[in-house]
């Protein structure tokens, strides 16, 4: 037994549909992946090499809420596809990425919109605004085995019933085995790795009380309150 000298972490992981847990080493985030949302953020849409933020492991929460984070008068909603990888590697083919996914669940990418923009103004990083405490509310991951991977199909969100975003998986300006396949490039990916794909456009503001829904075709939906 290891003598750790504080109580060691726990592992993070997250449910899967069925039953069981997958256990959570890395997120990384792609930014602008959908040509609309490139634009409405004031970037390029066009296929520039792809850049990548990170997440906390423990940022991913199944609970169905969203508490409101402290500091920030602006957060924002950004409805997003989850890619879990069963396996890693370097320098991974674009033809062989996606025999390293294991499965994919619906999830949202919650912003803290005004620390991200001072951030930007500044040029520092964007942790303060992405990276905070249940940031990247989620549903139950669902195997590959199951649903089949994921290229085309509707992505929704709905806030308090009314559809604020909406898509293609196929409007994604890299592909999932290509984000697979350049993320490799730069980084050991291993198991428990987990990718969040992009958001289409219509992003915007939340508050307390509201309700998000998120609808992708071949996923059961996710529903969470934000209190």
């Amino acid at each position: 037994m290891t003598d750790y000298v504080i109580p060691a972490p726990q592992t993070v992981s997250i449910p899967v549909r069925g039953g069981g847990q997958f256990p959570v080493r890395r997120i990384y985030c792609i930014g602008r992946n959908y040509a609309a949302h490139s634009i409405e953020m004031g970037d390029n849409p066009d296929r520039d090499p792809p850049f990548f933020f990170q997440k906390n492991a423990n940022n991913l929460d199944a609970s169905g809420e969203f508490p409101y984070p402290p500091m920030s008068q602006d957060v924002h909603y950004e409805v997003e596809l989850l890619v879990a990888l069963k396996e890693g590697g370097t320098n991974i083919p674009v033809a062989q990425a996606l025999d390293h996914v294991w499965g994919y669940a619906p999830s949202l990418d919650m912003t803290r919109r005004d620390l991200q923009g001072e951030a930007k103004k500044k040029g520092r990083p964007w942790e303060v605004g992405k990276a905070f405490e249940r940031s990247a509310p989620m549903g139950p991951l669902e195997a590959a085995s199951d649903v089949g991977h994921l290229s085309s199909g509707r992505i929704e969100l709905q806030v308090n019933g009314a559809v604020a975003q909406e898509g293609d998986l196929n409007q994604m300006i890299w592909k999932v085995p290509e984000m697979i396949a350049y993320l490799s490039d730069y980084f050991a990916l291993e198991a428990g790795d987990v990718i969040m794909s992009g958001t289409p456009a219509g992003v915007g503001p939340i508050v307390r009380g509201d309700v998000m829904d998120v609808r992708i075709e071949g996923l059961q939906p996710l529903s969470v309150n934000v209190i």
